[in-house]
């Protein structure tokens, strides 16, 4: 059974980004990647389906050590995949990953201070042992996404697709396609299938928010003629940075001036036929993650006339098409089911602590990555309302912080330990999409006061990741 320091659990962006930091700043610290599928990049190798794209700037989304030189700072999905390889050769750390190693359950043992992982190979179990096991295996099931019940599904003559299982040799052209759904997955596909000669309906339940986005940031660009790579690079992120977080508290202190925002930037997008109300939730922005509209891509495919936007709901799936509630039918070749994903906390692993399974609904957040009472163990679940690697990036510094200090110490376990009683909420408050609701229940708690909530603000996890003291008296470092 092969022992390392640290066993990172997940090669896709987060897995990759960890496993780097600890190359810069745990010299010397062995370690090894324990990847289910038989490729690295995670999300950004999975996802084929067409116009697939980062939903956020590629100078928030990329790594800090690594600065994002390609023109379009809203990149397709093959581009951001080639930065993450590109990540891990230049850091030698395609050598540290087993592939085809999908990770079952995790045991820790307090007398030895070690994590066994069980890893299911091509049918094989294999075992791996460790001092500090990080879970960077993202935050929702790779088989599938979430599948509602819906009347009907099965008497559909034509195809019915998943994003996440798209077909490599799909053929858009002259087909009446139907994507259900209105989430960042949905916003992508119509323009694309639109693009490809399809006519399409994007038909929603509830309206999203919507903000267009040149994929060109001409800013970053003017940047980096004028700067090295890097401090253009640092600069764009800043900017950046800055004006996620200001537009996130925007919508928290005064929600209706971005409404009134949002809303008159996309009617000025409109074709004559569009309706505003399609466009217009019955919540506050950012209460659900706001879609990014690339070059307003959907509004241009609307004013061509070959894609549009119905809202209502389903009554049934015919063999020909969808009758809706409202009485109205939409004719399909095709149905893409876009109904969002179905979250998976830590991968799905088992785990187990001194032969007592954990539960960790049961359990408190820490420092947005560990869990109360759980040992020498993190895991990386980036923003909701910010780009994923900004937190994933924090968190791998301070997991190192805490890897020092156990080598400078000579401790070989670390445990965050509640030392007084506080009041508990949700693991995360004011964000309320299906895919988060229906699993709350699952998730830790956090609570109410530092170290243990759980904002999704970025000033505030600098101070308690990287400027907050180790010694808090409830980080607890034993031998």
């Amino acid at each position: 059974m092969e022992h390392v320091d640290v066993l990172i659990i997940g090669a896709g962006l987060s897995g990759i980004g960890a496993a780097v930091h600890l190359e810069q700043q745990c010299p010397g610290r062995t370690y090894r990647i324990l990847e289910g599928r038989s490729v690295l990049g995670g999300t950004w190798d999975l996802f084929r389906y067409p116009g697939i794209r980062s939903d956020s700037d590629m100078h928030t989304l990329g790594y800090d050590f690594k600065p994002w030189v390609a023109e379009e700072a809203i990149a397709e999905g093959p581009a951001i995949l080639s930065y993450v390889q590109e990540a891990a050769e230049e850091h030698d750390v395609t050598s540290k990953i087993s592939f085809d190693h999908r990770v079952r359950r995790a045991s820790f043992d307090s007398q030895t201070a070690r994590w066994t992982v069980v890893a299911n190979r091509l049918g094989q179990e294999v075992e791996y042992s460790c001092a500090f096991l990080m879970v960077c295996a993202g935050y929702y099931r790779y088989d599938h996404g979430h599948l509602p019940e819906i009347e009907g599904l099965d008497s559909f003559s034509g195809e019915v697709l998943e994003p996440q299982l798209w077909p490599e040799e799909f053929d858009a052209k002259g087909k009446n396609i139907v994507v259900v759904g209105s989430g960042a997955t949905a916003v992508t596909l119509v323009p694309a299938l639109a693009a490809l000669g399809a006519n399409v309906t994007m038909l929603q339940r509830t309206p999203t928010w919507m903000a267009s986005r040149p994929k060109v940031d001409r800013l970053a660009l003017w940047f980096r003629r004028l700067l090295p790579a890097r401090w253009a690079y640092g600069l764009t992120r800043a900017k950046n940075t800055r004006f996620q977080q200001l537009l996130y508290r925007r919508t928290r202190s005064n929600p209706q001036s971005v409404a009134n925002y949002l809303l008159g930037a996309i009617e000025k997008q409109l074709p004559a036929s569009g309706d505003l109300s399609d466009f217009t939730p019955p919540y506050d922005p950012w209460d659900q993650r706001l879609c990014l509209v690339a070059d307003g891509d959907l509004f241009k495919a609307m004013r061509t006339g070959t894609a549009s936007v119905v809202t209502s709901t389903i009554e049934k799936v015919t063999e020909h098409g969808i009758e809706l509630t409202d009485g109205r039918t939409l004719a399909a070749d095709v149905i893409v089911l876009a109904t969002g994903l179905e979250i998976e906390l830590l991968g799905g692993i088992t785990f187990e602590l001194d032969g007592t399974p954990i539960d960790f609904s049961k359990t408190v957040n820490y420092r947005a990555c560990m869990y109360s009472g759980v040992p020498n163990l993190a895991s990386v679940f980036g923003y909701v309302n910010a780009s994923w690697t900004l937190r994933s990036d924090l968190i791998d510094r301070f997991v190192c912080r805490v890897l020092n200090r156990m080598a400078a110490t000579g401790a070989r376990t670390v445990t965050p330990t509640i030392a007084e009683e506080m009041e508990l909420e949700d693991w995360i408050t004011g964000f309320t999409p299906g895919y988060l609701t229906r699993a709350m229940p699952r998730l830790p708690r956090q609570g109410t006061r530092d170290p243990w909530r759980n904002d999704q603000d970025l000033w505030h996890d600098r101070k308690i990741l990287l400027e907050m003291p180790l010694d808090d008296g409830e980080l607890i470092f034993g031998p």
